[in-house]
């Protein structure tokens, strides 16, 4: 009973455990799933807030998207516009970059057009010519010059100056042009005795700037034949009529101091008239053959030291009686200092003086004044003549040294004159080694300035 009764108790006790091993778990269960669902609680409030958010988003991001939508039809709109204006500008530019082929097409028609007449008047010009570019190269040679010259033009054109010194027939051209091509005016070259050419050099300017140099090769050998010709027949005429116009002068000096006999009043003043011619028609041929002497190169015979102070006063004495006669208010100023003897032909020198002092006399009207001065510079003697005269007409001054120029309104004072002084003059001071060169007004007066170069030897 007893046994019965414990195994009872053991079992019931077991049933208990059982009970409370279940009612535990049932519990922890429970407690599990309160948990799960307070878990899922806050899962579906988040979702829900999340599904807000996303609610939220969806409403903002529809915004942006319309205001993006809308924002890009309207680009697109303006692009559109822009596209349309740019095609627009596209077609214009088309048709004005057409136009301009057009234009330019043409230009190049007329540019070739004006290169074919350039290069037809080139090769048919009456003068040679040759042309020189920028680098002194030759690159082109006419025809006249090729025959001038006895060259080919493809055997010399693409060579620079130092490489046509090779030709034989180039050598004297190249030798005044110089290596690098330098400015010459009508300088002469004699190929031979039956051929002279004048040499000029033109530079070829392209806005602004320097493309080449034309050389213009002019046949003067008919000219210097004729000039020749002239000069020889003025030498000899002057000379013919040199030794008779000399007889002429001693026979009336004769005459006129009593050498054959008494004249009356009126046969002396007639005399003496012409005497005054002859001495005239003396002057005048001396002049010619001064310059024929010029232009045959034979004209400087003996060059001495010379107080050139002393012969300007000699040359001023023969003037004395001229210089009262027009009561001309006349000075000669000297330097402080004495000047340094000079090496020059004493005749010609006193010719050339002469020829400008005559000049400041006879061309200022009575009451002026003239004024003669001498000085020294570094390496040259300075002589100047001014004077209050008629001056020379602007228009006429480039002409003052040539060969017979008398100024217009020297002509028209009637004075007397061949018009070769001032030539002579510059040949003579030229001939020497110095310049001449003046300034004047028409009206108010001329100043005229020489300078002779003052060489060692002239040193005393």
């Amino acid at each position: 009973m007893e046994k019965n009764s414990n195994k009872k108790t053991i079992i019931k006790e077991k049933e208990l455990a059982e009970i409370d091993r279940v009612a535990k778990m049932l519990i922890r269960r429970d407690l599990e799933l309160s948990e799960t669902r307070e878990k899922r609680e806050k899962e579906l409030e988040e979702l829900k807030k999340l599904r807000s958010d996303l609610e939220e988003s969806k409403s903002i991001l529809e915004i942006k998207v319309k205001a993006r939508t809308r924002q890009l039809k309207e680009f697109a709109e303006g692009l559109e516009e822009q596209v349309k204006e740019r095609t627009k500008g596209l077609m214009k530019s088309r048709e004005a970059l057409l136009n301009m082929l057009e234009d330019v097409n043409e230009e190049k028609n007329l540019a070739e057009e004006e290169k074919s007449k350039t290069l037809a008047i080139f090769e048919n010009f009456t003068d040679g010519l040759l042309f020189f570019n920028a680098d002194d190269v030759l690159v082109l040679v006419n025809p006249l010059a090729e025959k001038l010259l006895k060259v080919e033009s493809k055997k010399v054109i693409g060579e620079t100056t130092s490489e046509l010194l090779e030709h034989a027939n180039l050598k004297p051209l190249i030798k005044i042009l110089g290596e690098k091509i330098k400015k010459i005016t009508r300088k002469e070259l004699e190929i031979n005795e039956e051929l002279i050419l004048e040499i000029s050099t033109l530079p070829i300017i392209r806005e602004k700037e320097k493309i080449g140099t034309l050389i213009i090769l002019h046949d003067v050998t008919r000219e210097k034949f004729v000039e020749k010709m002239k000069t020889e027949f003025v030498s000899l005429a002057a000379h013919q009529l040199r030794t008779p116009l000399s007889a002429i002068k001693w026979t009336l000096k004769m005459f006129l101091e009593g050498d054959l006999g008494k004249t009356t009043k009126e046969q002396k003043e007639f005399l003496e008239d012409a005497y005054s011619s002859n001495e005239k028609m003396i002057t005048l041929v001396n002049d010619l053959l001064n310059v024929t002497r010029i232009e045959e190169g034979r004209y400087l015979y003996k060059l001495i030291p010379t107080a050139i102070e002393e012969l300007v006063e000699s040359i001023i004495g023969s003037y004395v009686d001229e210089i009262k006669k027009k009561k001309l208010k006349f000075k000669f100023k000297k330097p402080l200092k004495k000047l340094p003897k000079i090496m020059v032909d004493v005749e010609k020198m006193k010719i050339a003086i002469d020829n400008i002092i005559n000049n400041a006399i006879t061309y200022t009207l009575t009451g002026g004044d003239v004024m003669v001065s001498l000085g020294v510079g570094k390496k040259e003697i300075e002589f100047s003549a001014k004077d209050t005269g008629i001056g020379i007409p602007e228009k006429q001054q480039e002409r003052i040294f040539t060969k017979f120029f008398r100024g217009a309104n020297v002509i028209r004072m009637e004075t007397e004159g061949t018009g070769l002084g001032l030539f002579i003059a510059k040949n003579i001071i030229g001939a020497h080694g110095g310049r001449i060169w003046f300034e004047s007004e028409e009206g108010k007066g001329t100043t005229l300035y020489l300078t002779i170069p003052i060489r060692e030897e002239s040193l005393t």
